[in-house]
């Protein structure tokens, strides 16, 4: 029996990951922060990805494991507090990641679904019961998971691909907003940077492609055509996506409808339909990428844990499943409904952006190994550390519970690992 996967598999796992609820939730968020130069924040973020992707690729080939980034930090740094912590707080972040794309959904469904006429209590709804739902078909069936994926990542990227040729069509008949992309309407160069890692989270999902290297056919060959062509399309597509954004609605516009701004950017020229299609496309993406994030985080719970770096109690199981998805579930509903879109999105940028600092410095260490250029690692830990730095200094004056949070995390994620390994291991 063949289960490999081919080059297109590949490249299509790696979209999906990244094209999943995180430009519906901070597209809105970008144009805030870098106004017309949005198409310019975006490009900084995928800059640093795709400088990432070349560790994440010389890395794959070289330890094509199922645990991806769990695996790499074990290879360079072993069992000990240091990787625990690392490994901890990219399933702290997985947990974040999934808050926002609950956020996203409930701020769509709210706007299609009027529940009970206060729109913010009706996103709690929808992003609290999408959750639920979610951590359900993942109970009953891991199979229907994976089926939900690839009918989602079809769906979403035909459409998504229409939204632009429409919204470069009707630049033809509403050109009035296309001055907004004009230089002299970008924020300063802090801002743009600043707004590009602040959306850093819409392209983290890259490295899931890792997590089926393995699998690959002629990996010599494709990993890297694998990483590449995800995160390239991806770049494009979501400079395109602003462009079209910035050019169909006024700032003004854009900031009142922050929370479902695509939907909003449609109905220029499709009037209300085009608003009802983004609608239930982002309500698709959105929910295929809950399915999937609440999967993915609660196996790489289940994983730390089997390598003593939480407690075994996370190896148990409830249901058939490991109890990882439950908590995985539970936290995320806390978060989401507790804290503000801005600071889900700084908290999770802020992880992944360390996290994959790490896996670059890792990189670095490895290059001999890796037959890699050593200066490209270092360039990406150094862009990405420097990111993430610069994330947490202007997000502080405009977006302090954010910055908290980022900051806390990653605290709780070392105290954990330290009291674990230092005091309850060695009473045990």
């Amino acid at each position: 029996m063949n289960d490999k996967i081919g080059l297109k598999e590949a490249i299509s796992i790696g979209i999906g990951g990244m094209v999943g609820g995180g430009i519906f939730a901070v597209l809105g968020l970008a144009v805030s922060l870098a106004k017309g130069g949005t198409p310019i924040a975006f490009l900084f973020a995928g800059c640093i990805a795709l400088l990432t992707a070349y560790s994440y690729a010389k890395l794959s080939k070289a330890f094509p494991e199922d645990g991806g980034t769990v695996s790499f930090v074990h290879q360079q740094f072993g069992n000990g507090v240091f990787a625990g912590s690392i490994n901890n707080l990219l399933w702290i972040s997985y947990i974040v990641m999934l808050a926002l794309y609950a956020s996203a959904f409930g701020s769509y469904g709210a706007e299609l679904i009027p529940i009970t006429g206060e729109k913010s209590v009706d996103a709690h709804i929808c992003q609290t019961a999408i959750i639920v739902l979610a951590l359900v078909i993942n109970y009953l069936s891991i199979a229907l998971v994976s089926k939900i994926e690839s009918v989602a990542v079809i769906i979403k990227l035909i459409i998504l691909i229409a939204f632009i040729g429409v919204g470069f069509y009707g630049f033809s008949i509403h050109s009035e907003n296309l001055n907004q992309l004009k230089p002299s309407n970008w924020e300063s160069p802090i801002l743009l940077l600043s707004g590009g890692m602040v959306i850093f989270v819409a392209y983290e999902g890259f490295e899931l492609i890792a997590n089926s290297i393995s699998d690959l056919k002629d990996r010599e060959k494709n990993t890297e055509k694998a990483y590449f062509g995800a995160v390239g399309f991806v770049i494009v597509l979501y400079i395109l996506i602003a462009i079209v954004t910035v050019g169909s609605l006024p700032f003004a516009e854009i900031a009142n409808a922050e929370d479902y701004v695509l939907a909003k950017a449609a109905e220029p020229i499709l009037g209300k339909i085009g608003f009802t299609i983004i609608t239930i496309t982002a309500l698709i993406s959105t929910f295929s990428a809950i399915n999937a994030t609440i999967l993915g985080s609660g196996r790489v719970n289940y994983n730390i844990a089997k390598d003593n770096e939480l407690p075994k109690y996370f190896c148990h199981m409830f249901w058939g499943k490991p109890i990882g998805l439950l908590l995985t579930a539970i936290l995320s509903i806390l978060l989401v409904n507790i804290f503000n879109l801005q600071s889900i999105s700084t908290a999770g940028s802020a992880g992944f952006l360390l996290i994959f600092s790490i896996v670059n410095y890792i990189g670095f260490k490895k290059h001999k190994e890796l037959k890699s250029k050593k200066w490209i690692h270092f360039t990406a830990s150094l862009f990405c550390f420097i990111a993430f730095v610069t994330l947490i200094i202007q997000q502080f004056s405009s977006n302090r519970t954010g910055v908290f949070i980022a900051l806390g995390i990653i605290l709780f994620c070392f105290i954990l690992e330290l009291t674990y390994k230092k005091v309850i291991l060695k009473e045990a």
